[in-house]
């Protein structure tokens, strides 16, 4: 195996941190949903909360996603 091989495998496994990403995003975006419907009058102070949790979900798949850049377009 070439060093461009394993540079394509690297930043491969890299992009796994998307998948992570959309799996958390949902998550979050589906729990909220079913909290605001049980009780809608608890939904607006819980909006803060979730879009600091959308916030930290969508930068750890930006993180992985700088990763496989710098891993194909750097080394």
């Amino acid at each position: 195996m070439g060093p461009e091989a394993a540079k394509l495998i690297g930043a491969g496994l890299a992009c796994i941190a998307l998948a992570g990403a959309g799996v958390g995003i949902g998550t979050i975006f589906g729990n909220y949903l079913a909290g605001a419907l049980r009780n809608p009058a608890a939904a607006g102070g819980q909006f803060a909360n979730l879009l600091l949790g959308f916030a930290l979900a969508e930068a750890t798949g930006l993180f992985g996603l700088v990763m496989a850049f710098i891993i194909l377009f750097v080394f």
